[in-house]
């Protein structure tokens, strides 16, 4: 009977021991719950966008605090890594555009006193330049003035005329160019800006320089913009130099330098400025132009032109 009463004395005292813990893990588990149905219902949010707010309500509120940021593993703090890695990339670049910028700044003050240094040193090509025959007959007089006659330098003699050279002795030296001309094929492809610039081509290959040089400045003149104009310009100074006028090369390669930049053949004007005005004793300034020619144009200039430019810096020790 003893035993009985203690048993029934000791039940409520076990039984308010026990509730409290069980309201504790109840709350807990409650807890629990709840967090997991606002993530849920944040994963749909994302996976149903424009859902309606009776079943999706907001559960990320604004931020209030500045510069503070989720730090939780969710969709939201993934995309703000996202975002601050490409804020991180913008200024990189952003910074990256400016030294290049600046660099470039730089390279066309060193370009325009370069141009403005070549411009004062070089004669003007108007000045030098010998008269050409027109491009449609090519034809150099190399004829000599006749000689005066004993009887014509004598004073009694001196008020005739002078007796007219025959015409053998004045045409022949013309008829021997003209068949040299004559000789070199007039291209007919019904390209006219092309088949004039390969007939000039044809007349300095033939080593008629003069009158290659009437018919490339005739390409250059007429079609300026053409693409044939940037090799017919660079011709024109190889046939100044091949005749041995190394001025006039300059000048020539200089202006198809200086007016088609991107032209094809701008490059090997650039190299072929150097070597005139290196044969013209300026070494300095031939060195100046294989610089420019490795600065604005480097591994893009052709192959032949680097080995030719490499060639011609040892011979005027560069």
């Amino acid at each position: 009977m003893m035993k009985r009463l203690m048993l029934l004395g000791a039940a409520p005292l076990a039984i308010s021991a026990i509730m409290p813990a069980a309201q504790a893990q109840d709350a807990t588990v409650a807890k629990r719950v709840d967090r997991l149905e606002k993530e849920m219902r944040a994963v749909q949010r994302q996976v149903f966008p424009g859902g309606a707010p009776a079943f999706f309500e907001g559960e990320i509120a604004p931020d209030t605090v500045p510069g503070e940021r989720i730090k939780a593993a969710t969709p939201v703090a993934d995309l703000t890594a996202r975002v601050d890695a490409l804020e991180a990339q913008l200024q990189t670049l952003t910074g990256q555009s400016e030294q290049n910028a600046f660099q470039l700044r730089e390279l066309e003050k060193q370009f325009a006193a370069y141009k403005a240094e070549i411009d004062k040193r070089l004669p003007p090509a108007a000045a030098t330049e010998a008269v050409a025959t027109p491009a449609s007959l090519p034809v150099v007089t190399t004829a000599k003035p006749p000689t005066p006659t004993l009887a014509s330098t004598t004073p009694a003699a001196a008020p005739t005329k002078k007796p007219a050279p025959t015409p053998a002795a004045s045409t022949k030296p013309d008829a021997a160019r003209l068949a040299l001309v004559k000789k070199v094929e007039i291209p007919s492809s019904g390209n006219e800006t092309k088949d004039a610039y390969d007939y000039g081509y044809r007349l300095w290959e033939a080593k008629l320089y003069p009158e290659a040089q009437a018919q490339l400045k005739q390409v250059v003149t007429k079609w300026p913009t053409s693409s044939q104009a940037s090799f017919a310009q660079n011709l024109l100074g190889r046939a100044y130099l091949d005749e041995g006028k190394p001025s006039l090369a300059a000048v020539a390669f200089y202006n198809n330098y200086k007016d088609r930049p991107s032209g094809a053949r701008a490059p090997h004007s650039l190299m072929y400025m150097g070597v005139a005005l290196d044969k013209l004793g300026r070494k300095a300034d031939a060195c100046k132009a294989f610089r420019e020619l490795e600065e604005v144009y480097g591994d893009k200039a052709p192959q032949d032109v680097r080995t030719d430019a490499a060639a011609a810096k040892a011979k005027a020790r560069c």
